[in-house]
């Protein structure tokens, strides 16, 4: 019997090992390897682009609006298009057509009005609310927060809804998976956060004014902060019904520049910058939804998120280390708003102002990336850990996903053409499954909403 090899760890040579190491490595080096990967960024992603460098989301068979996007069968959408010729007719012959979802969008419109009233062709949506924020958070990155929010954000504008997301994290993955644009960090949601800041500072003026005392400078950025509108920002995407406030690396400086302005003026809310100009600008009035989708740490920028969220989803994958680390972003959650809500409250009960409280509509964690053959026994344990704040579905993992994110696309826009039939009904029940719990929460909070606006 032959001895087997030794691992390949054993007898290296110290010599040959450094024969292969290159030259002491210098910054400038960073730079060159950051230069090819913004190559190489912008090569890969353009793979789901149209030949003119426009990105586009696709057109949809009538196999897949009667089954997924409007409830009809599909010889009475094809007998209401004959009927009306006003209609989008979409392109192709016979029973083969093809619809953008604007036209989609459409139909949906007149089925609402001239369809059967016991089905759903439009989502729920109670008029006089404002849009519901979700924010996907968790500081570990690799879990799915981006990958999920752009899925839900997705499935809720082939649903109906208009939607708005906000890239929070400076690495731009969202923003380049909706094929935005973003020159510097004027185009993120920075010069808002800076706009909340220089409101609060012009307040603080006007009351040192009036005691006589003298002003605080603003500077450049701030003054020109004050003339940016949200919708300065807000960029259309290749989907008619979803826009973007997108994030690019320069985003990243606000977290070294909010602590700043927080020592220049202690009275400024830090946490609730993100949540004024939603608020007070009208961006809710104008979605349905808000997805945040937030950097893996817990940051000004995910605090701010955080406390402008009506929903907070955490996505997690079923491992004891990503399970150990969603413990400790409760914690830390637990740990800074319980923290803030304690040191702002003495000024407030000194001032006989109301108490602040921090409150979400809904919190859930959410398992990703899951395989049902290897990890059920630590998917039960940490469902039995979490509980009520653990979502009853579990998010298998998909090669449809793999295969989509080639195309730097979501599974919504890749053309179930490329797929073997049967694997992309199967790969999108994962998401529409994950969607379905989560618009159970959203129309949940609304119906909440509406019951107690009639009892006041």
């Amino acid at each position: 019997m032959s001895t087997p090899p030794l691992p390949p760890y054993f007898n290296l040579d110290p010599e040959k090992a450094a024969g292969k190491l290159p030259n002491p490595i210098q910054t400038t080096r960073f730079a060159k390897a950051a230069a090819l990967c913004g190559k190489g960024r912008e090569d890969l992603a353009r793979r789901g682009y149209a030949p003119d460098g426009e990105k586009r989301l696709r057109k949809f068979s009538i196999w897949e609006i009667t089954r997924y996007l409007i409830p009809v069968a599909p010889q009475h959408l094809r007998r209401v298009l004959k009927a009306n010729p006003d209609l989008p007719q979409g392109e192709g012959d016979g029973g083969s057509k093809w619809f953008t979802l604007e036209e989609v969008l459409a139909l949906r419109q007149h089925f609402a009005s001239e369809g059967i009233s016991t089905k759903e062709y439009l989502p729920y949506r109670p008029k006089g609310l404002p849009a519901k924020v979700t924010a996907v958070a968790n500081f570990k990155g690799g879990v799915g927060k981006t990958s999920t929010a752009a899925h839900l954000a997705m499935s809720a504008a082939l649903d109906g809804y208009k939607v708005l997301v906000i890239d929070l994290d400076s690495q731009g993955s969202m923003t380049s998976i909706l094929g935005g644009q973003i020159e510097d960090e004027w185009s993120t949601v920075f010069p808002l956060i800076a706009k909340d800041y220089a409101k609060a500072m012009v307040e603080e003026n006007a009351v040192r004014a009036a005691a006589g005392e003298p002003e605080l400078p603003l500077d450049e950025t701030l003054n020109e902060a004050l003339t940016v509108s949200p919708r300065n920002v807000i960029q259309k995407t290749h989907w008619p019904n979803i826009d973007l406030i997108g994030a690019q690396l320069n985003l990243y400086w606000a977290e070294f520049q909010i602590p700043v302005w927080r020592m220049g003026l202690r009275s400024w809310p830090l946490w609730d910058a993100l949540n004024n100009f939603l608020q007070d600008e009208g961006i809710l009035d104008d979605y349905d939804i808000v997805f945040l989708d937030t950097p893996p740490a817990l940051g000004y920028l995910t605090i701010n998120a955080l406390a402008a969220a009506d929903i907070l989803l955490v996505p997690l994958g079923a491992s004891f280390l990503e399970f150990d680390s969603t413990g400790r972003f409760f914690d830390m959650l637990y740990s800074t708003f319980a923290s803030i809500e304690e040191g702002e409250n003495v000024a407030q009960r000194a001032a006989g102002l109301p108490e602040i409280k921090f409150e979400w509509d809904v919190v859930r964690a959410l398992i990703t990336r899951f395989d049902a053959s290897q990890q059920t026994d630590m998917a039960n344990v940490i469902q039995a850990y979490f509980g009520d704040f653990m979502n009853a579905y579990r998010q298998d993992v998909t090669a449809l996903v793999g295969q989509a994110g080639e195309q730097v696309n979501g599974i919504y826009e890749a053309d179930y053409r490329d797929f073997n039939r049967d694997t992309y009904v199967r790969g999108r029940e994962t998401f529409d499954r994950t969607y379905a719990e989560f618009k159970e929460l959203l129309i949940g909070s609304w119906w909440r909403d509406t019951q107690m606006e009639g009892a006041e």
